[in-house]
């Protein structure tokens, strides 16, 4: 009976018991390690371009990490985050492409046409083709690069993988998910196919091997194989922790206690992640890295809450403009830094890593024009002031428009029914339809999110288009000034202004058939010539398979796409 009352809970009870207060953060879980912070511990000398390891995690939430007082166990990322620079003022985008095309072009979303959804598996879609990205860059500093991971900004043809934008070597998958055993992945009934590559291969050998593993190997045996002598660039792209929820038993039985299924299963997938990152690191230091190496970790989202993430205390989630969809986990490690054990509150972006990591490399960027990411390496490493004041979180002229938005609720220069989010100083502001908006606390108990969850969007703005927010004194989100504040108002929206006028056309093409898996051996890849454009609707046959013995069949589409029903369904009833 207890549990079932709890489910009962209101939002209105939650804030009066103090766990939405701007107390509910205790020092002990944020604060710096116990060290004097202006202690200044002097780094080895740059005699040569530091080694660089970046980690990106998947759907892991605000919250599901040990130093944020999560009860997931993460004990490498809190010693790392400890002994290096937490940044608790950092910001990703709230979905998958967005924030790997920032981080990889230096730019905002509406800069390279990327500022709707992601890219899906059959659009003739990719990171566009002249940008040159992070890896690149790279190279040109004499940097060895090399990608692990997920990649997700698209492969319709072959220029726009990630061995043609940059990368050595490869090994991962193409599209958003996959099951982390079999590698099938399905966009929709019956269109299935295997996604593990090897460089420009499909990577069949490879099936049954637990992707947060195999990953990890694959670092180490890069490792083992280069030269601590020689730069190295390892972009560590963990498929962990996003849906579907799959983790060695082992791990699962950690968090037997927990009552919440989906959340014991993301527990244990986050566990698992953590104990990788621990061999990532012994690796470094065994083949003689470490002392010369930077190492950045870095989520891409909010949690999914659905999925057993949590964003607590933050509002919203994945796919969201609330903090909990776009305030990500961060920090660096690295013998380097001058200031270590601290926890920085500069403002940092994740285009910010593409001119910090180059200028780190040494590398060139008086040749790169319009980036939108600063070098924010002096305050991390030497505490000094962002040159960071706003940030532009999109503006997605595609996602269905308010229905109460206006131009007349815009002071007639910007329609409020129009997605769009920005930050500038302490001030933040949404317009259109910011998503779901509710403070979800982690799934503890069994069936906890009950029939409270639709309570602030019941409550709370369902003829509203615009929200204001004063960030830095209300980190969650749950006092609109934009009442009060018109003139903030209007001056944020004269920076969305400025920003549109810079934003080129969206890339979203309509899926081309020809993608299917089946037409390509029964694996996702590259589908179009190097002659096809975008929007080609030509008729395409259906070519015989050169490798029919090695075509998979994907026995768990038909379950995921029962699944995918029936979430959105859910969805659609919550909201």
């Amino acid at each position: 009976m207890a549990v079932y009352a709890l489910t009962g809970f209101s939002l209105v009870s939650l804030l009066s018991f103090g766990y939405l207060s701007w107390d509910w953060m205790k020092p002990s879980l944020v604060a710096d390690v116990a060290t004097d912070p202006m202690e200044k511990s002097l780094p080895p000398t740059f005699t040569r371009p530091p080694h660089i390891i970046f980690i990106l995690t998947d759907d892991q939430g605000y919250h599901d990490i040990g130093y944020h007082g999560s009860d997931i166990q993460t004990p490498t990322l809190d010693r790392l985050a400890a002994e290096g620079v937490k940044l608790e003022n950092y910001y990703i985008q709230p979905i998958c492409t967005p924030s790997r095309s920032q981080l990889i072009t230096g730019r905002y979303q509406i800069h390279t046409g990327l500022q709707h959804s992601i890219i899906r598996p059959r659009q003739p879609n990719c990171l566009p083709l002249d940008q040159v990205t992070l890896p690149q860059k790279l190279q040109e500093a004499g940097y060895s690069t090399h990608m692990v991971g997920k990649w997700h900004l698209g492969f319709y043809k072959k220029e726009c993988l990630p061995t043609r934008r940059g990368f050595d070597t490869f090994l991962g998958s193409l599209t958003g998910n996959v099951d982390y055993y079999t590698y099938d992945n399905c966009d929709g009934p019956g269109v299935c196919g295997y996604d593990l590559h090897e460089g420009e291969d499909v990577a069949w050998d490879q099936s049954g091997k637990y992707s947060t593993f195999l990953y990890a190997q694959r670092v180490s045996k890069i490792l083992a194989s280069h030269s601590p002598k020689e730069p190295i660039f390892i972009y560590v792209a963990f498929q962990a922790v996003h849906t579907p929820l799959q983790s060695p038993k082992e791990y699962i039985y950690r968090y037997r206690s927990m009552g919440n299924v989906a959340r014991r299963k993301y527990a244990a997938m986050v566990t698992c992640m953590d104990e990788a990152v621990k061999n990532i690191t012994w690796a470094l230091k065994k083949y003689g890295y470490y002392d010369n190496s930077v190492i950045v970790f870095s989520t891409d989202n909010g949690g999914q809450t659905f999925s057993g993430g949590s964003n607590w205390p933050l509002r919203g989630r994945k796919g969201t403009y609330w903090e909990g969809g776009v305030r990500g986990i961060g920090f660096v490690h690295s013998p380097l830094i001058k200031r270590k054990r601290r926890t920085s509150w500069a403002l940092v972006h994740i285009t910010d890593w593409y001119p910090t990591l180059v200028s780190l490399a040494r590398g060139n960027l008086s040749n790169v024009q319009g980036l939108d990411g600063y070098n924010v390496w002096p305050a991390i490493s030497e505490g000094k002031e962002s040159p960071r004041t706003e940030i532009l979180h999109n503006i997605d002229p595609l996602y269905n428009h308010a229905k109460y938005g206006s131009l007349e609720d815009g002071f007639g220069i910007w329609n409020t029914a129009v997605q769009a989010s920005i930050r500038v100083g302490e001030w933040k502001l949404l317009t259109g339809d910011p998503g779901y908006s509710d403070w979800i606390p982690p799934q503890t108990l069994t069936n906890f999110p009950g029939s409270w969850w639709n309570l602030e969007r019941l409550t709370d703005g369902l003829r509203k288009s615009v929200w204001l927010f004063n960030i830095t004194a209300d980190p969650y989100e749950r006092y609109d000034l934009s009442e009060q504040r018109p003139d903030v108002v209007r001056t944020l929206l004269m920076r969305l202004v400025h920003y549109n006028r810079t934003a080129i056309p969206v890339r979203y093409p309509a899926e081309n058939p020809r993608a299917h898996p089946d037409f390509n051996g029964g694996a996702w890849g590259p589908w179009a010539s190097e002659d096809d454009g975008e929007e080609w609707e030509g008729g395409w046959e259906p070519l015989k398979s050169r490798n029919k013995k090695k075509k998979k069949k994907c026995k768990i589409c038909k379950l995921r796409s029962f699944f995918r029903k029936l979430n959105t369904r859910l969805m659609s009833n919550r909201i």
